[in-house]
């Protein structure tokens, strides 16, 4: 098994409920943890503010494996493709695949932006506290170099709660 960071997003329609949503179907892949939900500020073109998580995956699911299921599970629930950056339903992002690398034209992990966006590094942080970053610097030395002040607490992981139980009872 392998522990594998998903960035989630939302900021179109009931931006909770699409979290939850794409939440619930990676735990059909393996167990979940997730992090608190944060509000942020857009980056791109103006649009609504997002609702942002981290997801830690346990799975024996390869990268490409993994991010075409990602992929399959924003199309299941409704992503529209608009602009780069643009307005998202949900946008599912595989950040890191265990030690793994990979460089290919429509996958690369760790996520090249990763390290520069607060939006993924704060709730990365929830649920990987203490972490070396790809190139070996520590999170909260990066988190420090950034602007955090755009990222708002939301909802904290307990907003997943009922939806455990739920799915334990399956």
């Amino acid at each position: 098994m392998t522990e594998a960071f998903i960035g989630l997003g939302s900021n179109v329609g009931d931006r909770l409920a699409y979290l939850r949503a794409a939440v619930s179907a990676l735990r059909e892949l393996g167990p979940v943890r997730v992090s608190r939900v944060y509000e942020t500020e857009p980056v791109g073109p103006p649009q609504a503010r997002f609702l942002n998580a981290v997801a830690a995956l346990e799975t024996e699911l390869r990268p490409r494996e993994l991010f075409d299921e990602l992929k399959r599970i924003e199309s299941q629930l409704g992503r529209i493709t608009r602009e780069r950056w643009g307005p998202r339903e949900i946008d599912l992002d595989l950040l890191l695949h265990g030690e793994e690398s990979v460089d290919e034209p429509d996958l690369v992990v760790p996520h090249p932006a990763m390290t520069v966006r607060a939006f993924v590094l704060v709730p990365l942080g929830d649920v990987l506290p203490g972490a070396t970053l790809p190139g070996g610097q520590m999170l909260g030395d990066v988190l420090r170099t950034l602007e955090t002040a755009g990222v708002c607490a939301f909802a904290d992981a307990d907003v997943f709660a009922n939806q455990d139980e739920v799915h334990r009872k399956r």
